[in-house]
């Protein structure tokens, strides 16, 4: 079993959200939606699971740099730690600065900001491709001597910490707690398409950074939340590869190589002079401004929500028993539960294509049961629970009230 504490930490991430839903419910304050709550999560499960086969890269840099160019190696103490922990935060920083500010890196972190609620489901909403932009910003520690093991110990329990401070419950924190660490509030800023919003307080754990290097911005009214141009869709693929494609059409309108060259790589909002220049983000009209959303029957929501919840029971197993399993194994399972998530986003769109999608996968999802069950890698409970959880929702299907569905794009 992974000893990530962030896998590890999934049971108490449940916890707290629902705590957070319980709250809102009791405050009659709307903090969740069912579809976009759900779409933050599929995020973070499409990403958990290819993150399993990412990391055999990412890490393995870290650790190749680590072993061939450190130019110390320092003993396991409290104080080192503490210094590699201010590194990691530090890096980080520029990481994430960087996400915001090259046109390129972006598309490895607007998934985390596509969300137009701010709720602790936004914590889990992260991106396929973040790593890949980001983990050489990591090496400057690899070489200073820190090793392998305790990047990823120190890096998961940064992450850690940025669970909390994705929230409006908690207003502000007390002005020396502030000063020095990221909250709720400062958080909230970051998430902001406001202009005066946007770009700042890219902190992990630690609001020194970005007091020190200029981007340090208080929250002075709530922020809209959100990016400027929406991805409008509940599913969790789209929200990865829709910036890719937006991003690709841009280009196609960019005249001349160096031209698109310099927009991959510059600020977004870069363009050359002969297409007006860089052009800065708009005020949001709060009176006008509606967040993106689609019509779901109550039956649908409440069908759409037993299904979700036996996909997370089933990716939850899958993550914490993820060394039992060949190579070949993890990758087909992976890509089921990533075709669930995507079929029930669709759901939530009404997409005609969703219904035979979902057909599809409860007898993908039987089959596969079976096999595992069949090489002794799972118990024979788990097939029949996942045949029955089928044969439920088949019936189901025939008695949910759709509303106008709509054709796949």
């Amino acid at each position: 079993m992974s000893l990530n504490p962030v896998i590890l930490s999934i049971p108490i991430f449940f916890i707290l959200i629902g705590m957070e839903v319980a709250y809102g419910y009791y405050k009659d304050k709307k903090i969740y939606r069912l579809s976009d709550a759900v779409t933050n999560m599929s995020c973070g499960i499409v990403e958990q699971l290819t993150g399993v086969f990412a990391k055999v890269f990412t890490v393995a840099a870290y650790h190749f740099v680590f072993t061939h160019f450190a130019i110390f190696e320092f003993e396991t103490t409290w104080y080192w730690i503490l210094v590699c922990f201010l590194g990691v935060d530090l890096c980080y920083y520029w990481a994430h600065r960087m996400s915001h500010e090259v046109n390129l890196f972006w598309l490895g972190h607007v998934v985390h900001h596509q969300s137009e609620d701010y709720n602790l489901s936004v914590a889990l909403r992260q991106s396929v491709f973040q790593k890949m932009f980001t983990f050489y910003f990591y090496f400057p520690l690899a070489i200073i001597g820190f090793k392998t093991e305790w990047f990823l110990l120190i890096g998961a329990f940064n992450l850690l910490y940025q669970f909390w401070i994705h929230t409006e419950v908690i207003e502000k924190m007390p002005r020396w707690f502030s000063y020095v660490f990221n909250t709720p509030s400062h958080h909230r800023v970051h998430h902001g398409v406001n202009p005066k919003y946007i770009d700042r307080n890219h902190a992990g754990s630690l609001m020194i950074w970005d007091r020190f290097f200029g981007t340090f911005q208080e929250e002075e009214e709530r922020p809209i939340y959100g990016i400027t141009t929406p991805v409008n869709s509940w599913n969790p693929v789209m929200a990865n590869i829709q910036p890719f494609v937006l991003l690709f059409r841009e280009l196609k309108t960019i005249p001349g190589f160096w031209n698109k060259l310099k927009f991959t790589f510059a600020k977004p909002g870069w363009y050359p002079k002969e297409m007006g220049g860089f052009q800065a983000p708009k005020e949001v009209d709060r009176n006008a401004y509606r967040k993106f959303d689609i019509a779901v029957s109550p039956t649908l929501n409440f069908y759409l929500f037993g299904q979700y919840v036996v996909i997370l029971g089933f990716t939850a197993l899958f993550l914490f028993t993820l060394s039992r399993y060949e190579v070949s194994l993890q990758l087909l399972i992976a890509a089921l539960i990533i075709y669930s998530v995507a079929a029930v986003g669709m759901l939530f769109e009404n997409k005609i294509l969703a219904i035979k999608l979902e057909f599809i996968r409860f007898f993908i999802t039987i089959g596969l049961a079976f096999y595992i069950y069949s090489i002794e890698l799972a118990p024979l409970w788990l097939p029949i629970a996942l045949s029955l959880v089928a044969v439920i929702s088949i019936g189901a299907i025939f008695k949910i009230k759709f509303h106008k569905l709509a054709p796949a794009d």
